[in-house]
């Protein structure tokens, strides 16, 4: 296997340039996954891997050790790299060694149906790559379909990057193993009209609470809106329910990846 030993070499600047610039990975269709459980997720689910980078010095995991061996063996490029130079790409304070450059699934929302995707969240221009990821591993917890994010050109509202390193990170390997579709608002509005979603929407000002919907009609899109802002008129319009949830102490909203969560346990004890 190829050793790489100088922080120049055009493999390694070029992961620097993934981890660093959404325009690289745009333009690739690559991102970087980093460490022993998000790289074996993304073998384990099949994702096309481009290569894989580990530091045999800092690897010390019998488990990564036989990936790496297990997927060469397989025909995909793994690359020894110096200790010092690995250390110089690692986003996280000790690194475990290893990383996989992966290809974007970069599904499109035509191919989506009720017959693949029953249940899932629509989120509106969400800000924070951190709660993308948050909600994609609460979707797999729930058993959901998966996640669309929604850009709206109208206002100006674009979606953060659901491959920028912390939005894999918190995905803990679930951004694997469902769809990820982005798309527009108005796209979106007419996909769910054709399929027949019914679509549950969140607002502080809504007149129902969440908690006393006795079920919830399948197929299912729960959208919610951006962090900042939350959905807007034109978007609750589209919404065949409006629900509220009750505030207590002194804030007056909620995470979004927190809300979300809520909003997704609640649909999966009222089936």
């Amino acid at each position: 296997m190829t050793t790489l030993t100088s922080r120049s070499n055009p493999k390694i600047k070029h992961i620097r340039l993934l981890l660093q610039q959404r325009k690289e990975r745009d333009a690739t269709g690559l991102f970087v996954v980093e460490g022993i459980r998000h790289v074996g997720e993304a073998c384990a689910a099949h994702a096309q891997v481009e290569y894989i980078c580990y530091a045999p010095d800092v690897l010390a995991s019998d488990f990564a050790q036989r990936l790496v061996s297990e997927q060469s063996g397989l025909g995909i490029p793994c690359y020894a790299v110096d200790r010092s130079v690995f250390a110089g790409l690692a986003e996280k304070e000790n690194p475990q060694g290893i990383l996989a450059v992966v290809r974007q699934s970069r599904l499109a929302l035509e191919g989506l149906s009720t017959e693949n995707f029953n249940w899932g969240v629509a989120l509106v221009a969400p800000q924070d790559p951190g709660n993308i990821g948050s909600i994609l591993r609460t979707i797999d917890a729930v058993g959901a379909s998966g996640l669309l994010l929604l850009d709206d050109p109208a206002n100006q509202k674009f979606s953060a990057d659901p491959y920028h390193p912390n939005a894999v990170r918190a995905s803990m390997g679930a951004i694997f193993w469902h769809p990820l579709v982005s798309t527009t608002f108005a796209s979106f509005v007419h996909w769910a009209q054709i399929h027949g979603y019914h679509i549950y929407g969140t607002s502080a000002h809504a007149s129902q609470d969440y908690t006393a919907v006795a079920r919830y009609e399948y197929p299912l899109i729960l959208l919610m809106g951006s962090e900042r802002e939350g959905l807007t008129p034109e978007q609750s319009a589209a919404c065949d329910v409006m629900l509220g949830m009750p505030m207590k102490g002194h804030a007056t909203s909620l995470n979004l990846a927190i809300a979300t969560g809520v909003m997704l346990y609640s649909i999966l004890a009222k089936p």
